[in-house]
């Protein structure tokens, strides 16, 4: 699915821009204005970087603290390290894969959840952005055809922002 999603300052230029593609003949059911008082970010379907990337990092701590604590357990098992005497034998590897568990979940905190903080927002971050600043979205979805009729109708209403955007997920569908 392709996209036209224009950023405009008010409620009255996002009704305006909706009216004008309406006019240009696009149906309503292609036409979505996101902002206070229509859809929310959610409702459209932007995308939480927050909650991306907690998912991502709990999906990563599924196998990281597993896999952590074999080798945490094999790595003692193997050196016969001793850091606990009262453990004795057993103790310390059981101890060693408790850190090598523990060593998984950090990985999947920083790995899975910083780096998916950082890049994992795509587009929907600055759209997140310019609606909490009070700005609304008026988004058509279609082909790229319409996408460039959209564009030359909404061209002259200068909107603060302008851009085609086409979902990757559906591409490889």
């Amino acid at each position: 699915m392709s996209y036209l999603i224009a950023v405009v300052a008010d409620r009255i230029a996002a009704e305006e821009a909706y009216t004008a593609l309406e006019q240009g003949g696009f149906a309503q059911k292609a036409l979505t204005i996101i902002g206070t008082g229509y859809k929310t970010a959610d409702e459209f379907g932007l995308v939480d970087p927050k909650q991306e990337a907690l998912k991502r990092a709990k999906l990563m701590a599924i196998w990281l603290v597993p896999f952590g604590f074999i080798a945490g357990y094999g790595f003692n098992l193997i050196t016969g390290l001793h850091t606990l005497d009262w453990a004795g034998e057993p103790g310390n590897h059981i101890v060693g894969g408790l850190l090598g568990a523990i060593s998984g979940a950090m990985g999947s905190f920083f790995v899975g959840g910083g780096v998916g903080l950082s890049f994992g927002g795509g587009d929907a971050l600055p759209y997140r952005n310019f609606l909490k600043s009070g700005k609304y979205l008026v988004v058509l979805s279609g082909n790229e055809t319409q996408r460039q009729q959209g564009t030359r109708i909404l061209r002259p209403l200068n909107p603060e922002y302008l851009q085609g955007y086409t979902d990757p997920n559906e591409a490889f569908a």
